[in-house]
């Protein structure tokens, strides 16, 4: 359990807190848009000195972009272990303001949630492990562990400039283990450990046609049209199962244990309610897999968009010179980037009609990555978590990408422990964003609790 006089503390600063919190969410630090470099130069600096103000050692890094903040705590000693805290300052641009119940940088509490941007990604979050490091160090004048955090400020826009910092300075990170919280639960009350995230191989495929659009009542039927060669191409993705069907595809996908698989199965997940919420008619994906299996342990190879001919208002008989496609493949352990472009050229290039000139462009990958659901990081955290929450937490998937969790892992070699406090529905990138203020009282709990067990 959590020491009684750090719990004191955390309800004897609890208003304060919030105070500092709402300061930092104040800050428009939008890292898409070059009006706002400032304002994200800001919350760096408001970070290195709430970091100093604490007791960290603190450096903030310029890059070619925005800058990289280091806090450092090695007081602990050479005999106890060394914890990497990563997060990130910047956050999502708040447009549409007009769907904001409140503005989107005037934070408001209502009905039990924090509303702000940037309160769950990824402000609040880091929010929480600095609190958690300041009330160690304001009651015991000191950490259990050594501590470093690193935390940058293009997380929203690629973090373009983070994997060459941190193999620059893979020495001075060298950790025992990397504790991100950039993540959700599985539902309110069900603290949970993410323990995957797929890759990513996104293509753009280009048809070229005639020179020119044409009349197609004068040419169809003669010419062979782009935008139906695509239609074709693209129909060949899938097999009628819901299975990709580019050859190839599949063959480096890893089993998972059936463990892990059965405690998914056993998880409190509502098809129809699901269903209902993303206001679909009906269920799509591998017929012999879950719907989490599909989402959290499958690769997938979607269509993200497309465009060809005439899109505007009435009747125009064009047929199109060009069409393209957006196409990404969400990527399992042990699938690589890189091999999936080979497969999807060859595939196209063995199914494109004649008559057009098809192109294949790979324009963004990263490596799928799957945690080892053992030794002291998770053991801390698996402890941690339930006293905080009151119940035993969940081993979670994330069909989504974060590239870095897999920079971690491979420069670092240290194991990366994703435990998150956000919320199913907390509108990340959209109007509304929000965290759950039950959340960030048990969150900061939880973390300083586990701070303790991994020195245990």
């Amino acid at each position: 359990m959590l020491d009684t006089a750090l719990d004191q503390w955390f309800t004897a600063n609890r208003s304060r807190a919030f105070d500092d919190l709402f300061a930092f969410l104040r800050i428009p630090s939008v890292s898409a848009r070059s009006e706002h470099n400032g304002d994200v130069a800001n919350a760096a600096a408001w970070l290195h000195a709430q970091f100093e103000r604490i007791g960290f050692s603190v450096r903030t890094h310029p890059t070619a972009g925005h800058p990289i903040v280091l806090a450092e705590w090695r007081k602990a000693g050479p005999d106890a272990p060394t914890i990497l805290i990563y997060g990130h300052y910047d956050v999502q641009p708040p447009e549409p303001h007009a769907l904001w119940t409140s503005p989107a940088f005037e934070p408001t509490i209502r009905d039990g949630k924090l509303f702000a941007r940037g309160s769950v990604d990824d402000k609040g979050q880091v929010f929480i492990h600095l609190h958690a490091l300041e009330a160690h160090l304001a009651v015991r004048g000191a950490l259990p562990a050594n501590v470093l955090v690193l935390l940058e400020g293009e997380e929203e826009v690629g973090s373009e400039h983070l994997e060459a910092f941190v193999a620059a300075h893979a020495e001075r990170l060298a950790c025992d283990g990397v504790i991100i919280s950039d993540s959700a639960m599985f539902a309110p009350g069900i603290p949970s450990i993410l323990s995957s995230l797929r890759g990513l191989a996104y293509f753009q495929i280009d048809v070229q046609g005639p020179a020119q659009d044409l009349h197609s009542g004068s040419y169809g039927g003669a010419v062979v049209n782009p935008a139906m060669a695509l239609a074709r191409i693209l129909a060949t993705f899938h097999d009628e199962q819901g299975r990709v069907a580019i050859p190839g595809f599949y063959d480096d996908v890893r089993g998972w244990p059936t463990d892990v698989l059965a405690g998914m199965r056993n998880l409190p997940f509502d098809e129809a309610h699901f269903l209902k919420e993303v206001g679909a008619s009906a269920l799509g994906g591998e017929p012999d897999h879950t719907v989490l299996e599909r989402l959290w342990t499958r690769p997938t190879c979607e269509v993200n968009g497309l465009l060809s001919g005439y899109t505007g208002e009435g009747a125009k008989t064009v047929l199109p010179a060009t069409a393209m496609a957006k196409v990404s493949c969400r990527l399992v352990p042990d699938q690589d980037p890189e091999r999936i472009r080979t497969l999807m050229q060859a595939h196209v290039d063995a199914v494109a009609p004649a008559g057009v000139r098809v192109t294949v462009r790979a324009l963004h990958g990263g490596r799928p990555w799957r945690a080892t659901l053992g030794g002291p990081l998770f053991d801390a955290a698996r402890e941690a978590l339930g006293a905080a929450f009151g119940r035993e937490p969940v081993i979670t998937g994330e069909g989504g990408s974060i590239p870095v969790v897999g920079d971690f892992a491979r420069i670092l070699g240290a194991p990366v422990l994703l435990m998150g406090f956000g919320l199913p529905g907390e509108n990340a990138h959209a109007p509304d964003e929000w965290i759950s203020v039950e959340n960030l009282d048990r969150g900061v709990r939880a973390t300083a609790l586990l701070y303790d067990l991994v020195r245990r």
